[in-house]
């Protein structure tokens, strides 16, 4: 694995506990858990606590392929910090801060995989968290 960190953030219209909420909650991941809109995420559950795990499906609209994403929680600090390692031992890490403006900066910090170059990697996490965005506006929005 590449010693190098990618770091991908955005900023949404949301209190920290919406952003956590929208972010944790099975029922919004399968929402937004995509990168581009010919793929879903089909299904997703999670036992939100260190040491518990969670799972992913991530799929191809036209069925032509399907991955679980696996891994386990390390840190559970509602509404501030999550973090996990992925089943292949990368860490990932999700901070939640609270601007001035009252928005929410969600900030993931990721340890890339080998297969695939830096920039797509962080260009697919990037695509991944502006959905989650446009979920957790929303989300904020009906609450």
């Amino acid at each position: 694995m590449s010693t190098q960190r990618i770091t991908v953030q955005v900023d949404v219209e949301a209190t920290p506990q919406q952003a956590w909420d929208a972010f944790t909650r099975d029922d919004a991941v399968v929402v937004w858990n995509h990168a581009s809109d010919d793929w879903h995420c089909p299904a997703a559950s999670g036992d939100l606590r260190p040491g518990g795990t969670f799972s992913q499906t991530l799929a191809a609209k036209d069925g032509s392929v399907a991955f679980e994403m696996t891994g386990e929680y390390t840190v559970v600090e509602p509404p501030h910090r999550l973090a996990y390692t992925m089943a292949d031992g990368r860490a990932v890490e999700v901070g939640f801060d609270e601007q001035p403006d009252g928005s929410t900066r969600v900030t993931e910090t990721f340890d890339p995989e080998d297969t695939n170059p830096l920039d797509l990697q962080r260009a697919g996490w990037q695509a991944t968290l502006d959905n989650y965005r446009t979920y957790a506006d929303e989300f904020a929005r009906s609450r």
